[in-house]
């Protein structure tokens, strides 16, 4: 069923709790209902799907439509030592990680507390302590606005990279809604636990005797201690992106840190991976705010709106201050995660 509702508020679908609305807010529940949605979406200048809106930033009264799937549903399949889980696009993936490590299947349980629906998840390939969904994602079945059909992709085709898929690349923008997503969980043990964090609350435990919900519960903690919850303090998560640098550029950067330990992670082409919080925290920004717009104190990657009285501009002004604090010390350019709508 399509539902209609024309002036919406927006502030339970973003969180970092922005007071905007739409002109029209659509919801569906079935795939088969996207023309139908898309038919009455086009009656206005323009429109967007999301997801929770979890990693949004609306910056103004938006004058389209805003489009949501409601479906949540998840079908098993069922191996010898594997499940393939065909899951809706509108299930809260956190939702989703806690049946999975309950019912003892692995592969999900560093995504633990990631704020989302599973949709938009995959379309970010979001991913945390050493995991992504574009790890589990063997096959993503999406809505082409172009060709008025359902398309199906394998994962070989998405794309996925560091915060990217190819339903984010530029040419593909507002062409697919993602219903869809079919996520290979296995039945024996397979921790993910090499992570340093994970890695030190496991110490001395054989990986072999570990479950999946003991992995997702340590994940969950250590995401408590560090990340605000966007239902009692407003964010989008983190804001920007860690940098991926070519090694002369981490050198610099490492020149740049007057005899700091600089953290990073090596990748593949020689590329250095850079944890963005650092740089920040290293630049003053930690527990600093700007105006009502504030950066979380235990973690400098988030940028939070705690009072609730924040406008858009003062958290793009904040975003802006700490960017050129970086670029300025170290030469790099973050990139925001958080997608301005």
């Amino acid at each position: 069923m399509v539902s209609t509702i024309d002036n919406y508020d927006l502030s339970e679908h973003n969180t970092f709790g922005m007071k905007v609305r739409c002109a029209r807010f659509l919801e569906y529940d079935r795939p088969q209902e996207i023309p139908e949605v898309l038919r009455l979406a086009a009656e206005l200048p323009r429109h967007i799907h999301i997801g929770s809106g979890s990693n949004l930033l609306f910056t103004q009264d938006y004058d389209g439509a805003v489009l949501h799937c409601r479906a949540k549903g998840i079908k098993y399949m069922d191996m010898i030592d594997r499940v393939n889980l065909v899951v809706d696009a509108g299930m809260k993936l956190d939702d989703l990680v806690r049946i999975t490590t309950d019912q003892g299947l692995w592969g999900l349980e560093n995504l633990a507390s990631i704020p989302g629906e599973v949709g938009a998840a995959v379309v970010q390939n979001a991913g945390a302590y050493g995991a992504e969904m574009g790890y589990r994602a063997m096959d993503v079945h999406a809505f082409d606005k172009q060709l008025g059909d359902t398309l199906y992709f394998p994962q070989w085709d998405c794309d996925f990279g560091y915060r990217t898929s190819m339903f984010k690349a530029p040419e593909n923008k507002g062409r697919y809604i993602v219903h869809t997503v079919e996520l290979l969980v296995y039945k024996f043990p397979c921790p993910n636990i090499e992570y340093p964090a994970l890695k030190k609350v496991f110490e001395g435990r054989d990986p072999k005797s570990l479950t999946p919900a003991e992995v997702r519960d340590a994940v969950a903690a250590i995401r408590r201690d560090k990340l605000p919850d966007p239902a009692v303090v407003p964010s989008a998560g983190s804001y920007f992106k860690n940098p991926v640098v070519d090694r002369e550029v981490y050198d610099r950067v490492v020149a740049a840190a007057s005899g700091l330990t600089l953290p990073h992670y090596d990748m593949e082409n020689g590329k250095v991976k850079i944890p963005a919080a650092w740089l920040i925290e290293q630049c003053g920004w930690k527990g600093k705010s700007l105006g009502p717009a504030t950066v979380w104190h235990n973690q400098p990657l988030v940028i939070t709106n705690p009072d609730r009285k924040a406008q858009p501009a003062d958290i793009i002004a904040l975003e802006r201050a700490i960017a050129a604090s970086v670029l300025e010390r170290f030469g790099i350019e973050l990139t925001p995660e958080v997608e301005k709508v």
